[in-house]
């Protein structure tokens, strides 16, 4: 099975190959991201498709976030770039929670937590440490972080 970071390799060709100018500098951006995180550090290292999904979502993000900001200053064609670019990395990412499912997750570790002796708001942090790697990719921290703050206040 090929991994995702391979993947993104054969994608980026292939928009080469169609002169898909939009995908190839997007993909090309995204994989210097990778191999800038695989050589961050002490020694250089092979991402797991985990950590390559989580830089995937990194960039997406900040896509999103600088369409907005492109909107707001009144320049709407960098804005629109931008958003197509986010759009080319959502693709890589797994479907997103809905609200519904994301609630549910929440209910299921605030249970866990208070078994495990946590109680409030202080429980916040136990809370977090269990929602988090099960909606890694597919949620928001802050997204998350505000389910929880309301479940648990009450």
């Amino acid at each position: 099975m090929a991994t995702l970071k391979s993947k993104l390799q054969d994608d980026l060709n292939a928009a080469i190959k169609e002169r898909d100018e939009l995908r190839s500098s997007t993909l090309r951006l995204t994989l210097a991201a990778i191999t800038k995180e695989e050589v961050a550090g002490k020694e250089k290292r092979e991402l797991t498709d985990a950590e390559v999904l989580k830089v995937i979502s990194y960039e997406a993000k900040k896509r999103r976030e600088a369409a907005e900001a492109f909107a707001q200053g009144g320049r709407t064609e960098s804005a629109e770039r931008e958003k197509a670019e986010g759009e080319v990395l959502t693709a890589y990412l797994p479907q997103p929670l809905t609200d519904d499912e994301l609630q549910a997750i929440v209910v299921q570790a605030i249970e866990e937590a208070k078994a495990a002796g946590a109680e409030g708001p202080r429980a916040m942090g136990a809370v977090m440490k269990i929602v988090s790697p099960k909606v890694a990719g597919r949620a928001e921290g802050g997204q998350v972080a505000a389910v929880v703050k309301k479940l648990l206040a009450g």
